[in-house]
């Protein structure tokens, strides 16, 4: 999700754009001559210009495998504060425990004397308010850039 709130945040805690040519080779990021990318253990960056690793990462998460690629684009160093990285963790897990609702086209059911009501409108997307980025919009606000 991280991804996806600092897109929606307009907000990378961008500390370096580094733009040249890279590649990923047994999950090790490097510049394509093989010289090391300047990021620390446990540090957060962004990939932007690759087909199958764009998006935020953290060095070293053995959840997070890079693809192998080599690409032409930039590597972001990021310094996200603990905070943002708790909020990211509060809405994935809000996600998952909403995701029937949230694919649902409806908002309320009723059967006997058949009933139903779709959702409507909402900053959502059409989905009446309940979203992720409604649901969090004052714990986001903070960090939000125009």
């Amino acid at each position: 999700m991280l991804t996806q709130i600092c897109q929606y945040l307009r907000n990378w805690f961008a500390l370096e754009k580094m733009i040249g040519s890279f590649k990923v080779l047994n999950g090790e990021l490097s510049y394509a001559d093989g010289s090391a990318v300047p990021l620390l253990n446990g540090q957060y960056f962004r990939v932007i210009g690759s087909v199958f690793n764009d998006g935020v990462h953290k060095l070293g998460d053995i959840h997070d495998q890079l693809a192998d690629e080599s690409w032409t684009g930039a590597v972001w160093s990021m310094a996200v504060p603990p905070d943002f990285i708790a909020l990211d963790a509060d809405i994935s897990a809000w996600v998952v425990a909403n995701q029937q609702a949230l694919n649902s086209p409806y908002s309320s059911e009723s059967f006997g004397g058949y009933s139903y009501s779709l959702k409507s409108g909402g900053s959502g997307g059409g989905t009446g308010g309940l979203s992720w980025q409604d649901q969090f919009a004052a714990m986001l606000a903070p960090w939000r850039k125009i």
